[in-house]
């Protein structure tokens, strides 16, 4: 397959796009060399589905790249920011050159936020590699949940609900990554403090392929049933603006239960790593 190029796909959509061979440009799209590329150090993508590699490799085959990959220029060479499945395709059909936008990003912190971000917006990433592709921008990014929820365009209640989501028990939280369980069901089973019941309902969860809805009544079933209802008074507007100066401070979720005589302050933490982080936060 000497000299072969698969970038039919690309000009057929895109005509007017100029592919620039020179490989010196950067913020341009060009045609480079497939063994110049090197793997991203900040793959968020726990797994690759062989199956679909290979489908992907077909339709490649048929129709060319339709859509560049995403590299960065390096001294010798270049670095993947987005676009391993369609480099692992290419890779196994023995194609030289693949077209790629390559952007001008000087530093790793820039090429972490960027291939987060793009891999995020990715429909068919699973649960647990967004929440930990969020928890990523949280901790070596720095952001706030607030900056995360601005760059990746969604609401900062859906970025907490995916947090929550490394709170599960690692057999749950691998059934979610294997595509057993959806992410309406680990919102239910998260909800439950007892980590045996989780375990105890996701069981039943994977072995009679329950719904979320059904999932949800066993959750609701397992509570105490006296349990009296929290009645949330408005909280006042200087608590808000603390907890909002310690989430910026500290870089994670943080909530103040404010009362008469005093509250306490929780702070969220999603490994050792970060609990670490936050104390050294704390201690400076």
């Amino acid at each position: 397959m000497a000299n072969k190029r698969l970038g039919k796909g690309l000009r057929a959509l895109i005509p007017d796009v100029p592919l620039d061979e020179s490989e010196e440009r950067v913020n341009s799209i060009q045609e480079i060399e497939v063994s110049r590329i090197k793997p991203n150090p900040f793959q968020p993508r726990g797994n690759f589905d062989e199956a679909a590699l290979v489908d992907l490799q077909h339709s490649i085959a048929e129709k060319g790249i339709i859509q560049p990959i995403t590299v960065r220029k390096v001294e010798d060479g270049y670095e993947l920011i987005a676009g391993e499945r369609r480099l692992r395709a290419v890779s196994a059909l023995e194609v030289e050159r693949i077209p790629a936008y390559v952007l001008n990003v000087q530093t790793d912190e820039e090429m972490l936020e960027l291939s987060l971000i793009e891999n995020i917006q990715r429909e068919d990433l699973n649960p647990i590699d967004i929440a930990k592709a969020y928890h990523k921008l949280l901790t070596d990014c720095n952001f706030t949940q607030e900056q995360v929820s601005r760059r990746v365009g969604k609401e900062r209640s859906t970025v907490a609900n995916f947090l929550r989501l490394l709170k599960l028990p690692l057999q749950i939280q691998d059934s979610l990554r294997r595509g057993e369980l959806n992410m309406g069901h680990g919102r239910a089973l998260v909800a439950l403090e007892d980590k045996a019941i989780q375990l105890e309902i996701w069981e039943k969860a994977v072995k009679n392929k329950l719904s979320v809805r059904e999932v949800e009544r066993l959750v609701r079933k397992s509570t105490k049933p006296f349990e009296k209802e929290k009645k949330s008074e408005e909280t006042p507007y200087f608590i808000i603006e603390a907890e909002e100066k310690l989430r910026k401070t500290l870089g994670t979720q943080v909530k103040i239960k404010h009362g008469n005589k005093g509250g306490k302050i929780e702070i969220e933490y999603y490994s050792d790593e970060e609990l670490e982080r936050i104390l050294e936060a704390i201690a400076d």
